[in-house]
């Protein structure tokens, strides 16, 4: 089986309000010293006939780096691995994006786009702390259009501070206008991780914490987007992600939710082959220093139990919208789910169709709640 590779950059221009993932600023002097380290990290990890056939350069804001550096690390992956690759893709906000830069990371190989576009309202950027507007959305694609991109992806964000039902609707509208190839809507996280969600938990007022819309208006929000996207003729295929067509899924991606093996390089990453999961080091002056010592930078390394392994497939399986074979899992792990997830169905949370079995439409919302259902009971 071909394995993903994942490659962290964990540089922004500035750390967003909202934002729980374990990134930051920096100068931009330590950016080459990062590549190097990271290239170097693929070259201590080289592995005979582990082949790579998806590369998601990923962060933070990737498209910081210069072109050279993003040239370098495909360069040295394929160097050090069997890569037949089917698709790269690399994230970038809007306002990185050149007609320079472009041309550069479609010539080295890069066929994807995310964009971080968020919303197309700038009073919600600006209220979150983001540095693009929404011009530099329309000015980003058409670089990249002329660059050939022919394979964009953009995220949009349910419950943004300032965020009405009237700008959802109007971001949606915009960016069915530009009509990318791949779509992703995530609700706003509510976590200690970030400095509005910190400030949302103590009930303060900073960051506009009390310009959040509500859990009910977020769900609306999404439900309105799904409706919308089904619409324009985008595929639902994961619970937070629409592609215009099967073949333009989100390749990289499948395999985390289908329990595929990825290495990750840099700091931060995430790998797993099959039976292992293992973590890098966080902070980026640590990783640096582990490599510079030559040492491999693994924080943590834990061998995935059976009983993990079972809650993974069920949840990982039912966020697609496909759902999953529970004969399958039943006969895999020696369990017995048709009891379980019979109950739900009853209830209303779940289809089932002969031995698939996935999320009802109208509860995606409440995913979390049947997940919780679901999982974390002893295997008997």
């Amino acid at each position: 089986m071909s394995t993903g590779a994942y490659i962290q950059v964990p540089f922004c221009g500035v750390k967003c309000t909202y934002c729980n993932f374990a990134t930051g600023v920096f100068p931009a002097t330590i950016f080459p010293k990062y590549v190097d380290a990271v290239c170097r990290e693929m070259e201590m990890r080289r592995t005979a006939g582990n082949d790579v056939d998806t590369v998601y350069v990923g962060g933070g804001t990737p498209s910081l780096l210069k072109p050279r550096d993003l040239a370098r690390l495909l360069a040295t992956l394929r160097a050090n691995f069997d890569c037949r690759l089917r698709e790269v893709t690399l994230e970038a906000d809007p306002e990185t994006i050149t007609a320079e830069n472009s041309a550069v990371w479609r010539e080295v190989g890069y066929d994807r786009v995310s964009l971080g576009v968020q919303s197309f309202a700038d009073a919600e950027l600006l209220a979150t702390g983001r540095r693009h507007r929404r011009a530099n959305v329309f000015a980003a694609v058409e670089n990249l259009r002329r660059a050939g991109f022919d394979n964009i992806s953009m995220d949009l964000i349910a419950g943004l501070p300032c965020q009405t039902g009237e700008s959802w609707r109007q971001s949606l509208a915009e960016l069915l206008a530009i009509a990318p190839e791949h779509v992703s809507i995530y609700l706003l996280e509510t976590d200690e991780g970030s400095s509005l969600g910190r400030e949302m938990l103590q009930g303060g007022v900073r960051f506009n914490a009390k310009r959040v819309p509500s859990d009910d208006e977020m769900a609306g929000f999404y439900e309105f987007a799904c409706e919308t996207l089904q619409s324009a003729g985008y595929e639902h295929y994961e619970i937070s992600n629409w592609a215009r067509s099967a073949e333009l899924r989100s390749l990289h991606n499948l395999k985390y939710w289908r329990r595929e093996p990825y290495m990750g390089f840099g700091a931060g990453a995430h790998s797993f082959d099959g039976v292992v999961r293992r973590s890098n080091t966080e902070p980026v002056t640590e990783y640096l220093a582990g490599m510079q010592q030559g040492k491999l930078p693994v924080k943590e390394s834990e061998a995935v139990s059976q009983q993990q392994a079972l809650d993974e497939e069920l949840f990982l399986g039912l966020r697609q919208l496909a759902g999953i074979d529970f004969r399958r899992i039943e006969e895999k792990y020696g369990v017995p789910l048709r009891e379980r997830l019979a109950g739900l169905a009853r209830d209303g949370f779940l289809e089932m169709d002969g031995t698939w079995v996935r999320l009802a439409a109208a509860k995606l919302t409440m995913a979390n709640e049947v997940f919780v259902e679901l999982i974390g009971q002893a295997i008997s």
